[in-house]
């Protein structure tokens, strides 16, 4: 195994030779690029750092893959088109058999396939032990009924990785199983849901009486709620140190609007600058706690519901700061021409209005945090 040092010179080498320039504009040509991309760097062996070789990985060792996230974070090279292809990957990898291992992991790498997570259901969001999604057995098949909802790129994805109940009514968690579906099995409707931004980044999902092979559950029936607990895997844990890297780069995008815009010199403005700069190096030391856990081998624990909860609120403060340094024109649409720098303040406040919605909401990390890192008694369940 290569030496840290080593490794960053082959990389950054890696990335020069190949790196694919700026992205295209419309969403459908800027999602080629983005697979095409994924493609290439798991032909030339440069994705997935945590995975195993055989499946299409690097096999890297914690440390080398912090390395691995900064250097492509401060390349400004595309991220995989399918975040949560790297949520159902670990999951597979794991707990799958080896006829799901051989059907689903080397297009999960190449972005051959993309994925979406079918969890959240409109009455079982923040309580997902409260699912109602029926799974029913009939032979080699389940049946499966119900809903899900704020479900991020069902529009474009090819496969669903979700919980569905298999166990009797109030069995919670203890009657939930993992299953793959296929979107484009009979019965599944997707329907884009608009977001504050205009776009339709989330949809809802419905399933009417749609099979689903057994062969394509992971693991055992009515286990797959320790499944999705630990579904996300390190990898997720280590590549935190690439937002790190992101966010030290907004943050300094930020200072120079506010020089540009002729704010800097306020003191209440000066004074919110420097909150937003201790909140990115805090937001820098968090991840970094979580990573050095990975890298002794533990699980990360709490420490990510405090990271989490901190990325949260750090998103929402840094784009009320940016749009109102805008002035008046913060309050126009993104795509306004007197917006500065094409609307994208005004576009990432937004889209953060649910930062302490999305991946666990600000609720239920503070509820972990008050129970696991400060002993405080449990909240009853009604």
């Amino acid at each position: 195994m290569p030496s840290a040092a080593a490794f960053r010179q082959e990389l950054r080498a890696f990335l020069a030779e190949h790196h694919p320039g700026r992205p295209p504009k419309g969403d459908a040509e800027r999602l080629r690029f983005e697979r095409d991309w994924a493609a290439l760097l798991a032909d030339a062996g440069w994705a997935a750092p945590a995975w195993p070789q055989e499946w299409g990985g690097m096999d890297l060792p914690a440390g080398l893959q912090l390395v691995y996230h900064e250097e492509m974070a401060r390349a400004r090279v595309p991220t995989h088109p399918s975040p949560n292809s790297f949520i159902v990957g670990p999951a597979i990898l794991r707990h799958g058999t080896q006829q799901q291992k051989e059907r689903f992991l080397r297009p999960i790498v190449r972005a051959d396939e993309l994925w979406c997570q079918g969890f959240s259901e409109p009455g079982a969001g923040s309580d997902l032990a409260s699912l109602t999604t029926r799974a029913v057995r009939d032979g080699d098949e389940y049946v499966v009924t119900g809903q899900k909802v704020w479900t991020s790129r069902a529009t474009e994805a090819d496969w669903m990785f979700a919980l569905v109940r298999t166990g009797p009514p109030g069995s919670r968690s203890e009657g939930i199983s993992y299953l793959l579906i296929d979107i484009a099995s009979a019965g599944i409707t997707v329907r884009p849901l608009r977001d504050m931004t205009g776009g339709a980044f989330f949809a809802e999902v419905f399933f009417d009486d749609v099979r689903v092979p057994v062969t394509q559950r992971v693991g055992e029936e009515n286990g797959g709620w320790a499944i999705a607990r630990t579904s996300l895997g390190h990898e997720r844990s280590t590549s935190r140190v690439a937002m790190a890297v992101r966010y030290r780069r907004v943050v300094d995008e930020l200072f120079v609007l506010a020089r540009k815009l002729d704010r800097a010199g306020d003191p209440v403005v000066r004074q919110e600058l420097a909150r937003i700069e201790a909140d990115v190096r805090l937001l820098a030391l968090t991840f970094a706690r979580v990573s050095a856990a990975v890298a002794r081998g533990e699980e990360p624990g709490p420490a990510s519901s405090v990271s989490r909860l901190h990325l949260a609120r750090f998103e929402q403060r840094l784009h009320e700061l940016a749009v109102s340094l805008c002035g008046p024109a913060g309050m126009l649409a993104a795509t306004a021409t007197e917006v500065p720098e094409r609307g994208r303040w005004t576009w990432g406040f937004l889209k953060t209005r649910a930062s302490t919605i999305g991946a666990g909401t600000a609720e239920i990390q503070r509820s972990t945090i008050a129970e696991q890192v400060l002993g405080m008694p449990r909240e009853p369940v009604e």
